[in-house]
């Protein structure tokens, strides 16, 4: 039973490596900058995001990031919910077709605004509900979690940057 542990140990790499290489071409044959969004998924939670805060003086959702929130938010903490985004996305451009012949995209802002309203009062209230609460999350919350671009909420709201743990002897001398 003295058997040289080389090779075997050689083919489980060769079989790892294989497998590990076909996994990772496989993960990048995603099209797009997303992780779970399409991209026209991407641009329609965006005009969404920007109905709900809209830029004016200070920067709107989609430049706060709040797409990028979301996204990545959907391949972890709220995995349970992309099923209700592709339904409610998809609601969002049926009803809009339906209504008015174009996508949702393609409305003007005060049509899109009452669209979504519909959306807010009528049976798709749960996915308008879910959308409202990741925007106000992303825009508000911290940038650390891929919204907040520049802590943009922030600075509109007169919150300071927290200062970055360990740093505060540094940053803040000790008063006599």
């Amino acid at each position: 039973m003295n058997r040289p542990k080389s090779p075997l140990r050689r083919r489980f790499l060769k079989t790892a490596l294989a497998a590990a290489s076909g996994s990772a071409v496989s993960c990048s044959r995603r099209k797009g900058a997303w992780r779970f969004f399409t991209d026209e998924q991407a641009r329609l939670v965006a005009a969404v995001a920007d109905q709900i805060i809209p830029p004016d003086q200070d920067p709107g959702a989609s430049a706060a990031g709040v797409v990028d929130y979301i996204d990545g938010q959907l391949v972890r903490r709220f995995k349970a919910n992309q099923d209700d985004y592709r339904k409610g996305l998809s609601a969002i451009e049926e009803t809009a077709r339906r209504h008015g012949g174009k996508g949702f995209l393609e409305l003007g802002p005060s049509e899109q605004e009452a669209l979504l309203a519909e959306f807010e009062k009528g049976p798709q209230r749960a996915f308008f509900d879910l959308i409202w609460n990741h925007t106000m999350q992303g825009y508000y919350g911290s940038p650390r979690h891929g919204g907040n671009r520049d802590a943009v909420s922030w600075k509109m709201i007169g919150v300071p940057d927290p200062p970055v743990r360990g740093r505060q002897h540094h940053d803040f001398p000790a008063k006599v």
